[in-house]
């Protein structure tokens, strides 16, 4: 039975014409899927379906979503992201998936520091901007973080962001610009990277999950319909664990105010 799935050009040039011929005349496609954004039931056979490919290095994984909620596309990630991907469509078959939390959550990557390692704390919430919800990431360090060979403990974490674009912050309730070549990942509805340009014209994780994050329903709503997120950054200290998300913005307010906060608008990618 012919299936209602959107193939992009892209799709189909990652694919082949006889891979994607067969998923539209039914081959392949499967009746039912768990869609990769929203993670509820879809039905090919029955509601427009947009076909998504998980690319990576030497490994493909083809996943299924509402048309409503993503457009057809192929997604670059690496063989880890990937893998995590496979497991959370897994885990998509079981009867009930892990509720996302109503406070915001935080993972634990790390980076380079002056002599140690840091940790950067990351922080999911709405933040309004004008009358508009925005999906935000709050990156915060538990300590200095300064460029390879610095020994003196001054904290360059805000410098070296400027220097990649991102622009500090005069007044919250204005959405920053948007950073070119910047992306957020989302696979299969959790949040697994941050993504950056490298010189050699490639993306890299700036910053990955552990394991994927799981994100509010609210949150990837407001993501997926600006296909934007904004990421915030200050330095150590600055910020903190707000367990709500009104003093997170509060917090955002106070670090504005003290001119210890830069921000960009970071297109999504992926689901």
């Amino acid at each position: 039975m012919p299936r209602m799935l959107e193939v992009s050009d892209e799709v189909r040039a990652e694919i082949g014409d006889d891979e994607a011929d067969s998923l539209l005349a039914g081959a392949h496609a499967p009746d039912s899927y768990d869609c990769t954004s929203c993670r509820t039931p879809g039905d090919s056979s029955r509601e427009a379906t947009s076909t998504v490919l998980f690319v990576a290095d030497e490994t493909a994984v083809l996943a299924f979503a509402h048309s409503r909620c993503i457009p057809s596309q192929v997604v670059p990630v690496s063989e880890e992201q990937l893998a995590g991907a496979v497991r959370s469509i897994s885990q998509a078959q079981a009867p009930a998936p892990v509720p996302a939390p109503a406070a915001p959550v935080a993972g634990q990557p790390s980076v380079s520091s002056t002599g140690q390692p840091a940790v950067l704390g990351i922080t999911c919430g709405l933040v309004l901007c004008g009358d508009t919800g925005h999906a935000a990431l709050v990156i915060e360090p538990t300590g200095a973080v300064g460029r390879p060979g610095n020994t003196t403990g001054e904290d360059e974490f805000l410098d070296l962001l400027t220097e990649q674009g991102f622009q500090f912050v005069e007044d919250v309730n204005k959405a920053p610009a948007q950073l070119p070549g910047w992306s957020v990942l989302m696979a299969m509805g959790q949040l697994h990277a941050i993504l950056h340009p490298t010189p050699t014209g490639t993306n890299a994780a700036w910053w990955q999950a552990h394991q994927p994050l799981q994100v509010t329903e609210a949150w990837r709503s407001a993501a997926r319909q600006l296909s934007a997120v904004t990421m915030y950054a200050a330095p150590a200290g600055t910020i903190g664990r707000q367990p709500r998300e009104d003093l997170l913005r509060q917090a955002l307010d106070r670090a504005t105010a003290r001119g210890l906060l830069v921000a960009a608008s970071l297109p999504l990618a992926g689901t």
